[in-house]
């Protein structure tokens, strides 16, 4: 009977550990949405729904440069006409309340590759560093 309710009770936590994280990767997905739809549709209201309002953004362009990520990317959207653009998520690395997405938006000439950290903040999973780079597209 013992070993009955210890395979019960491991079986129940192991399906609740699972659903949550099942939960978890569908609003981390969510999340990355958001930012997908504000580079191609040039949302910049997107972008407050999937980055936390002090999230960083990192990369080398002839130097080293690290922005506010949020505003960065509204100035950006606001700039510029939107292009056709394909989304891809590579992956999503999760453990408890933290998580690592790979990214890449593809367009004619370029690919950026995005590496962005995620945090669970007061329920809500928010992007809180997005750390890219840019491969240049060969004729």
């Amino acid at each position: 009977m013992k070993k009955f309710l210890f395979t019960l009770f491991s079986t129940a936590f192991l399906m609740i550990q699972t659903h949550a994280q099942t939960t978890d990767l569908q609003l981390i997905q969510t999340t990355i949405n958001h930012y997908f739809d504000g580079m191609i549709n040039h949302n910049a209201k997107s972008f407050e729904k999937a980055f936390h309002p002090a999230a960083s953004m990192k990369w080398n362009e002839d130097k080293y440069l690290e922005v506010n990520a949020t505003k960065a990317l509204s100035d950006y959207v606001n700039s510029n006409d939107a292009v056709k653009t394909k989304t891809r998520i590579v992956a999503i690395n999760l453990v408890n309340d933290v998580a690592n997405a790979q990214l890449e938006l593809e367009y004619e000439t370029f690919t950026f590759v995005d590496l962005m950290h995620l945090m669970k903040v007061d329920g809500e999973w928010k992007i809180v560093s997005k750390t890219y780079t840019t491969i240049q597209k060969k004729f």
